[in-house]
């Protein structure tokens, strides 16, 4: 098994606490001058390497109890989690599976390429070999398939929800069914199996209309139609067609809702629900909101639109009705709730779109360079139930992201083109972290795409205008001939801006 240069020294427990500096620390450390360019931002790393040393020396000033983790996933949002994770001072080793280039290079993790996260019972064996007590499932897939139930079988703390409580974000309409259920606001839909059902209720309810692959489908299963014949087209390719394969076996036809999308997110143990900070991406692939969705093109944290009292009714009328559902089902949510809402312009209300189980990509990359609580011991409260009793540090401002992406994302794309400067890219503006997506090196140790999504841009700054400014400056330091972003990233909350900028 692969272990991405991990001392050969190490067993599954680190001899000693000194012994842990050598294999935390990353392999490209930073100079004075850039750390000081980057005002305090860039110092976390430092940090890091500071909060271990003492407690080295002062042991029984760490009430934490310390923990190695594995992360599972290889994409940007799981970058986030390895970074915040290194940062966490109780966290002794940060492992990613299979994770990517840019993961491992920026030693926020030791990548493990070759463990496949599909086979269990070799997970839980290298859990076991190397002493990981927390591991965190990045993607739906695996939840869906079960690997959490089989890590708590084994007594390994796991941080996402049970193959039954997945079918939250598996089944479309296991979702409808609970919202019907539990009173939980939804838009008003029909299940379908047979396309000329489905056709006959959509033109009975008229267009816009929304399609949708009941199953797991990339984030790319939700057409839009705005007239007849693009519906009609949608039921064909998704159940005629086969397009996404058993994921549109069934399909859902709910009403279109017109208003302004949000992302809501809240930590899970079972019984209690806390929210985290308000995030928003884009998910059309173009300028100004158009063209076909994609797993999202950006995203801005704080959301202006979500509101505290709109949070509020959010938590009352959505998420702890879900979280008390399904514990009424028999399939206790534990993990993260991810809630797509849709602000609906005649009401100001929320009403929910759909869920996802895992932390949002890429507004999980906002989120993660603007928390300051130690993230390890926050899963691990979730992990035994104690949420009730935490509480969450944000840094103040706003973070964004921009993501880059290969050219003809989302449809087909050429892999293997190649990405320079990303060093110059990340030192251009205070307060910037690139989190790779889909990025592998060749054999000149270049940067090559291999993914639909490659890059995430990431910045703070004291506003969401910094913030921006600081995203799209960084960005224009990137050479890569093959890939393209969005020009517009925060548009709706900065919408006085949008004239006089450079877009």
């Amino acid at each position: 098994m692969k272990l991405n240069k991990l001392p050969a020294a190490s067993q599954r427990q680190f001899p000693n606490k000194i012994s842990q500096l050598f294999f935390l620390q990353t392999r490209n450390w930073r100079s004075p001058k850039f750390c000081n360019s980057r005002n305090n931002c860039c110092l976390s790393r430092y940090r890091s390497f500071t909060t271990i040393v003492n407690s080295v020396s002062s042991d029984n000033g760490i009430s934490e109890e310390r923990v190695s983790v594995l992360v599972v996933g290889g994409g940007g949002r799981e970058h986030s989690l390895c970074y915040a994770l290194k940062r966490s001072q109780s966290c002794d080793a940060v492992f990613c599976a299979p994770g990517n280039a840019g993961i491992s290079n920026s030693g926020d993790a030791t990548c493990i390429e070759d463990l496949d996260i599909f086979d269990s019972s070799a997970v839980i064996a290298f859990c076991r070999k190397w002493g990981v007590g927390l591991v965190v499932v990045g993607p739906e897939a695996p939840l869906v398939a079960g690997l959490t139930n089989d890590l708590l079988k084994a007594g390994i703390h796991a941080f996402g929800p049970s193959s039954e409580a997945a079918a939250l974000e598996g089944s479309k309409n296991f979702m409808k069914g609970l919202c019907d259920k539990y009173g939980i606001p939804t838009a008003k839909y029909e299940t379908f199996m047979d396309p000329s059902a489905a056709k006959k209720y959509i033109k009975e309810q008229g267009a816009p209309i929304v399609v949708k692959a009941d199953g797991l489908a990339a984030g790319k299963g939700v057409i839009v139609a705005m007239t007849l014949q693009e519906a009609f087209e949608a039921v064909d390719s998704i159940l005629v067609e086969g397009s996404f394969g058993k994921a549109g076996s069934c399909i859902i036809v709910e009403e279109f809702l017109e208003g302004e999308e949000a992302s809501f997110f809240a930590l899970v143990d079972g019984e209690n629900a806390l929210p985290l900070e308000s995030a928003q991406d884009h998910k059309r692939v173009g300028d100004g909101d158009t063209g076909p969705n994609t797993g999202g093109m950006g995203a801005y944290s704080p959301a202006p639109v979500l509101t505290q009292e709109l949070q509020s009714l959010v938590m009352s009328s959505i998420i702890l009705p879900t979280v008390k559902g399904m514990s009424k089902e028999g399939c206790k949510f534990v993990g993260v709730l991810y809630a797509g809402l849709m602000i609906e312009k005649k009401s100001g209300l929320p009403k929910l779109i759909e869920y996802n189980v895992r932390f949002g990509d890429p507004e999980c990359q906002v989120l993660m360079v603007r928390l300051e609580s130690d993230l390890a011991q926050v899963l691990l409260a979730a992990c035994r139930g104690e949420l009730n009793s935490v509480s969450l540090d944000w840094a103040p401002g706003s973070a964004m992201v921009v993501v880059m992406a290969s050219n003809g994302y989302p449809g087909s794309y050429v892999k293997g083109s190649k990405i320079q400067n990303l060093e110059e890219s990340e030192v251009a503006a205070p307060c910037v972290k690139i989190f790779h997506a889909g990025t592998a090196l060749d054999a000149d140790g270049n940067y090559i795409a291999t993914g639909g999504r490659v890059l995430g841009i990431t910045a703070k700054g004291k506003d969401l205008e910094e913030a921006r400014e600081r995203a799209y400056r960084a960005v224009e330091e990137i050479k890569w001939d093959g890939g393209f972003y969005r020009n517009d990233i925060g548009w709706r909350a900065l919408p006085l801006k949008q004239e006089s900028s450079k877009w």
